[in-house]
């Protein structure tokens, strides 16, 4: 029976009742609302049809298979068919099994999380209870706060390591890369830079650590700021979508604490290891390599969580990066290597031969360098570290020439003094992980110099 009175059906309605139907009687891997069925499965991914239309590039999904309900993530979109990258390594994954599209991967921190242990999914791993959740929900894909309405980068602040504290001071805010290749000591100074009594929190992101090593770096290194601090581990096995997880989990975190005034030291170990789960997820994708074996989201990616740190917007407080950055065969110029090295504020290069005469941290001072030192050297101080590279400059050019006894004392004032007192600061400049944190560098370098040339040691005073 037709109804006369019915308003008429504009074209675009035509098409939309057409579409309906044609999802309705559609074959069965199309049946899902917002959802689809699992077509093909691969090594390192699988893919769904039903759900191209829905979903966008790094969202969410729900795989609901005999075990359960298992996340993973979009990682291409094709018109007949979605790539999605399974979060947990061994998923089992089945022909027509149920996908539904979840969004983005949210986590609401909280204050009580602090002295928690928890993996990239924001879930505890410690053993001792669940998780209370915060109020707030937050995407850990967010992006940076807008660059104009950020505060400025103006604040020292002392790590108790005295080759930094001296040669490359930071700031709150500040982004430091440590440049080092494997087995040089860079969880080391890590552990001794999480120290630092500057920050109400500290935020600690371990990115494909040996799994024998998380229990060391929590109970030894961060037992005294355990209190103040979260740990988002994501172990060596684990599937490279965690290990990517890992650091944009922690990173929301400390934004969460700096959204409330409050300074963070955000800390990951490594960031390298970070890439290689980008770049092991994009190949899986069918993404092309495009520098030394790393497709183009690596570069995309990097940037994205780094500009995430720093200051943030008047009335917020800021979060301190500090990253350890792992240099393939000690090549500094490495893709990975020479990308963050133009995103960060500053690095600190560990040079292995030092570290093989025995002294640590084997922080090179020559070749560090902090972008926000002359915001918390003073003139004097300026000065002062001005000249030290000099002499540190002098002494390692006159090496061989010396060795060999090619150099007679009293014919350059400048090497016959660099000669006196650069193996003086060396020695100053070592510190053992066990050590207290130093008060004052300048104090300790001057009393050193003062006792090498005989004369009385000078007070210790804190540096504004």
């Amino acid at each position: 029976m037709i109804e006369l009175d019915a308003p008429p059906v504009s074209v675009t309605g035509k098409l939309t009742q057409l579409v309906g139907l044609a999802e309705r009687y559609a074959a069965p891997e199309h049946a899902v609302t917002n959802g689809g069925h699992v077509r093909t499965i691969a090594a390192g991914h699988y893919t769904v049809t039903g759900l191209s239309r829905h979903v966008r590039l790094g969202e969410f999904v729900a795989h609901r298979s005999a075990t359960g309900i298992h996340l993973g993530e979009v990682v291409r979109v094709e018109p007949d068919a979605a790539y999605v990258c399974p979060i947990e390594p061994g998923e089992p994954i089945g022909i027509h099994d149920v996908v539904i599209r979840k969004g983005a991967f949210r986590i609401a921190p909280n204050e009580s999380w602090c002295g928690r242990t928890i993996n990239a999914l924001g879930e505890p791993i410690d053993g001792r209870g669940p998780l209370a959740p915060g109020d707030v929900r937050r995407s850990i894909s967010a992006s940076a706060p807008p660059s104009m309405a950020r505060r400025r980068v103006d604040e020292g602040f002392r790590t108790g390591v005295r080759a930094i504290d001296i040669f490359s001071p930071l700031c709150l805010g500040q982004r430091l890369g440590i440049f080092a290749g494997s087995g040089v000591g860079k969880s080391t100074l890590l552990s001794m830079l999480a120290r630092a009594d500057a920050f109400d929190r500290v935020v600690i992101a371990l990115v494909g650590e040996r799994g024998r090593e998380v229990r060391e770096f929590i109970e030894d290194t961060l037992a005294d700021n355990m209190s103040k601090s979260i740990a988002v581990v994501a172990t060596s096995d684990e599937s490279p979508m965690l290990r990517k997880m890992a650091p944009l989990s922690a990173m929301t975190i400390a934004e969460h604490f700096r959204d409330k005034g409050e300074n963070v030291l955000f800390i990951a170990d490594s960031i390298t290891r970070f890439a290689h789960a980008i770049r092991e997820v994009a190949m899986a994708a069918g993404e092309p390599p495009v520098a030394r074996g790393y497709p183009a989201s690596v570069f995309t990616e990097l940037p994205r969580l780094l500009e995430r740190a720093g200051p943030g917007e008047e009335g917020q407080g800021t979060i301190t990066a500090i990253i350890s950055i792992l240099v393939d065969g000690d090549n500094h110029n490495d893709p990975i290597a020479d990308s963050t090295r133009g995103i960060l504020d500053g690095h600190i290069v560990l040079d292995r031969s030092l570290a093989e005469e025995g002294r640590y941290p084997p922080i090179n001072p020559l070749a560090s360098i902090s972008r926000m030192a002359r915001k918390a050297w003073t003139p004097e101080q300026e000065k002062l570290v001005s000249r030290l590279k000099t002499l540190i400059h002098r002494f390692e050019e006159t090496r061989d020439l010396r060795l060999i006894g090619g150099y007679r004392t009293g014919s350059d004032p400048d090497l016959d003094m660099a000669i006196k007192q650069v193996p003086v600061v060396y020695e100053v400049l070592k510190q053992l992980p066990s050590e207290r944190p130093t008060a004052d560098a300048y104090a300790d370098l001057a009393n050193a110099l003062k006792s090498a040339a005989g004369g009385q040691p000078v007070a210790a005073k804190p540096r504004g």
